[in-house]
């Protein structure tokens, strides 16, 4: 037996190490990965804290002066106030809205992953263990979904059910169910041909405890990671849907809606409408990706 801590031929030495140091590792070893979960860290409290550091209330409209309107970046208002980022045409502190706008985008991307999770890792699981004609009925319901656009099955379902953040999270959801269906299912048919699970199965366990005991646990790892890569890909999908006009209302403004809204104004100049939340949906998205294929790469250990 080798001594606690060599690593054996073709595989690194931190390997057998817990999962969470070896994540941790591999994120302090790379700057680029280091700096982008301390740019996720900071968007993420400043969605939290912004109701309590956002210079004004977007949402509120007592609070906005229609005078202050499309305001150049650092001008001050009628009322006295200096606009860093500037305002938009409706005189919205545009450093506000890109806060409040963050923590809607956040709203939607993770509740929507969450709920898409929980319904794919349930439907990957029955088939994986039931097998037989439910495989088939689930996967064939999977291959239907993933047969069409997220975008187009996301506008149907929200040119049905009308506007608002919780129809854009339930259109979301049913759009990225499916991809975690079948990655459970892959990963599950994969442990369950493993030994301990025919021991379970020759003790007698019942096909319930097997299922939430042995097979999720041990088979949702690499789904839960696919999950912190597909938010940023709701975030995007619900910024879309914003920019065509059909996702979240005027009155609760994503970073999608506020680009939209100063996208007519690009060409007469008035580019901080448009272009700082912009900026914000990049930098969240870009680092979004950084640290879920980080995360991708640690549960690989050839990786």
């Amino acid at each position: 037996m080798s001594p606690s801590g060599s690593s054996t031929q073709g595989i690194p030495a931190y390997a057998d190490t817990p999962l969470r140091q070896k994540v941790l590792r591999r994120i302090r070893s790379r700057p680029t990965t280091r700096g982008a979960a301390i740019l996720l860290g900071g968007f993420v409290l400043l969605a939290l804290l912004a109701p309590f550091i956002a210079p004004q209330n977007p949402h509120d409209l007592a609070s906005l002066s229609v005078m202050d309107n499309r305001l150049a970046p650092g001008t001050g208002g009628m009322t006295g106030m200096v606009y860093w980022l500037g305002t938009d045409a409706q005189g919205r502190d545009m450093l506000s809205a890109i806060l409040y706008g963050l923590r809607t985008s956040l709203l939607v991307g993770l509740s929507s992953t969450a709920g898409a999770l929980a319904i794919g890792v349930a439907a990957g699981l029955v088939a994986a263990q039931l097998g037989g004609a439910v495989d088939a009925a689930i996967m064939r319901v999977v291959d239907f979904m993933l047969g069409f656009p997220s975008i187009l099955v996301a506008l149907v379902l929200l040119a049905s059910i009308g506007r608002g953040v919780d129809k854009v999270i339930i259109a979301i959801i049913l759009v990225q169910w499916a991809q975690y269906a079948r990655l459970m299912r892959a990963s599950a048919l994969v442990e369950r041909r493993k030994e301990y699970i025919e021991a379970a199965i020759n003790f007698g366990l019942p096909t319930r405890h097997i299922m939430l005991a042995h097979l999720l646990p041990n088979s949702i790892g690499s789904v839960l990671v696919v999950s912190t890569i597909s938010i940023a890909g709701a975030i995007t999908l619900e910024a879309t849907l914003s920019f065509l006009g059909v996702g979240v209302p005027v009155t609760q403004p994503s970073l999608g809606l506020l680009i939209a809204n100063g996208f007519e104004f690009l060409l007469s100049g008035e580019y901080w409408i448009a272009v700082f939340p912009g900026i914000a949906l990049v930098l969240l998205i870009m680092s979004l990706n950084v640290v879920g294929d980080r995360l991708r790469r640690s549960f690989n250990v050839r990786a």
